[in-house]
């Protein structure tokens, strides 16, 4: 194919012994936006597996739980949900059967949380409108309170699932390693919520 007798490969040829470069915008070289991740801003990061151990708290059951960045929102397997008004505002309550990683047996908790907002979730199974609920969480050495949606996973591996609105409080994600982090949660973190489940 020509263009007025000069062929594509010839002018592709000329450009590129010329060093010429095709673009919308000139290549600018100097200082990187403020908004690109730098070097130390990474170094500073604490590094999550992509399973790691946690306790669901005030309960202080470990589970395996899966870092997911293409989640947005956390996930939390519950059954029996029912929501109910307490002092004039809406609560939810519901049961939480995990298998405890440190002693292997299926352990039932018991919860009662107040609704912090309702989701809508569409897929090809249709709509699906969720409770949302503030829980804490004890990953590493600290002491996450997060929303997680409340549904039944059952038919998935593990039973929480942190997504971005979390990995953003906690660091990045090596998805080639798993349980990264020893358990190592703070006395203060588990009394006070041992406090808040006495009321």
């Amino acid at each position: 194919m020509s263009i007025k007798g000069f062929s594509i490969a010839a002018l592709l040829g000329a450009s590129m012994l010329s060093g010429a470069v095709f673009a919308e915008e000139p290549v600018e070289s100097g200082n990187p936006p403020e908004e690109v991740t730098q070097a130390g801003d990474v170094a500073s990061k604490i590094v999550v597996g992509w399973i790691e151990k946690g306790l669901i708290l005030p309960e202080q059951t470990a589970v395996k739980i899966k870092i997911d960045s293409g989640a947005l929102i956390s996930s939390m397997h519950a059954v029996n949900l029912e929501e109910f008004t307490r002092k004039n505002k809406k609560w939810v309550r519901y049961d939480v059967t995990v298998k405890d990683i440190d002693t292997d047996e299926r352990v039932t908790m018991n919860f009662e949380q107040p609704l912090y907002r309702k989701m809508t979730v569409r897929g090809a199974g249709g709509v699906d409108h969720r409770p949302v609920v503030k829980m804490r969480m004890c990953i590493g050495n600290r002491v996450f309170e997060e929303q997680f949606s409340l549904r039944d996973r059952s038919d998935m591996n593990y039973p929480v699932l942190l997504g971005r609105q979390t990995i953003d409080h906690i660091g990045l994600i090596d998805v080639a390693s798993t349980f990264m982090l020893p358990l190592d949660c703070p006395d203060s973190g588990l009394e006070k919520n041992a406090a808040a489940s006495r009321g």
